[in-house]
């Protein structure tokens, strides 16, 4: 019977993890880059391989999943980047078909005059961070006018927010740590792929994650106060993507993470995951590296048969925001580069 992430964190709390180096296995033919010079763990690489496979074999024939949350675009756009971020190829190879299948669903998502994506801000955030990955690996050019779409009506829904961040809708008038996390990385990794976003869109956003910092370092929700664990790893996140590594906010954001670094998110695990992962990467070696042992043990244990992992949000979500949470050890991405 597979444990939990809070049953697992208790029961290794006290146990220093390290992680077996090995050479890393041969790189597929299809892959965009390669990385010779980095290692990546057999036992890493295993338990992606089933993930993966356990993806594609879910799929269905027009791009989406079944089960909880499976056909919502922004969770197929995770699904998506759990294979871009292994390497491998939109064009070529074993996954070529299923990367494709996952963006044209993403596609046909979209409205056509708006370029919103799905039903949901979430959504279209989740989304635009896969248009913008795939658009800057394959420069084609129906996912680059997508992308172009996906941000105008980003910037334009900031514009008419009175926080200067975003919220479930793009009419929304108040705004959230959480759906703004998964705007702002859509717009960073737009931004990286060529996408015009003005800078004073990203320090606007900014500006409003700063209002909701408290005094423990950590990050509320639609404020300071109440922070925690996965709202305070979103907020390291964009802090560091908008190059504030420097400043004092980032610094205490990292220190608050930095003294939970073995405690799990009960509520949102595999969210916690996918955030924690990428600002403990941007954040600090040390920390990443102790706390990415942990997270690899972890999901060893947690893994299921068939290679999904399963949580509150269904098994896509679980599975994808797993792989994503190890795929800084692979580096591909743009958006995981520091």
């Amino acid at each position: 019977m597979k444990r939990s992430y809070a049953q697992v964190a208790s029961s290794t709390l006290s146990v220093v993890l390290l992680l077996a180096s090995g050479a890393v296995q041969a790189v597929r033919a299809q892959r965009l880059f390669s990385r010779e010079s980095d290692s990546v763990s057999p036992e890493i690489e295993k338990m992606y391989e089933r993930g993966l496979a356990w993806l594609v074999k879910n799929q269905q024939n027009d791009g989406q999943w079944t089960g909880s949350h499976g056909a919502d675009p922004g969770v197929v756009g995770l699904g998506v980047l759990a294979m871009l971020a292994h390497g491998e190829d939109p064009d070529y190879g074993l996954y070529s078909g299923p990367i494709r299948k996952g963006l044209d669903y993403i596609l046909k998502s979209a409205d056509a005059n708006t370029g919103y994506i799905g039903s949901s801000m979430y959504n279209h955030g989740f989304a635009t961070l896969a248009l913008a990955e795939a658009y800057g690996m394959t420069q084609d050019q129906r996912l680059g006018k997508a992308l172009e779409k996906a941000v105008g009506l980003i910037l334009a829904a900031q514009t008419e927010n009175p926080t200067g961040a975003w919220r479930y809708s793009p009419t929304s008038r108040d705004a959230d740590t959480t759906v703004s996390g998964a705007v702002l990385v859509g717009l960073f990794a737009a931004r990286n792929a060529g996408v015009g976003v003005p800078d004073a869109a990203v320090d606007r956003a900014l500006d409003f994650y700063r209002r909701c910092q408290g005094g423990d370092g950590g990050f509320g929700y639609t404020g300071a106060g109440g922070s925690n664990m996965a709202r305070t790893a979103i907020g390291t996140l964009v802090l560091a993507l908008g190059r504030q590594t420097d400043s004092a906010e980032f610094k205490a954001a990292l220190r608050y993470l930095r003294q939970r670094l073995f405690l799990m998110e009960a509520n949102y695990p595999y969210y916690y995951l996918y955030y924690a992962s990428q600002a403990l990467f941007q954040g600090s070696t040390e920390a990443w590296e102790e706390w990415n042992a942990f997270n690899v043990r972890s999901l060893q244990t947690m893994q299921n048969p068939d290679g999904s992992w399963a949580g509150p949000h269904g098994a896509v979500f679980s599975t994808a925001a797993a792989l994503l949470s190890l795929a800084v050890n692979y580096r591909f991405l743009p958006i995981y580069e520091r």
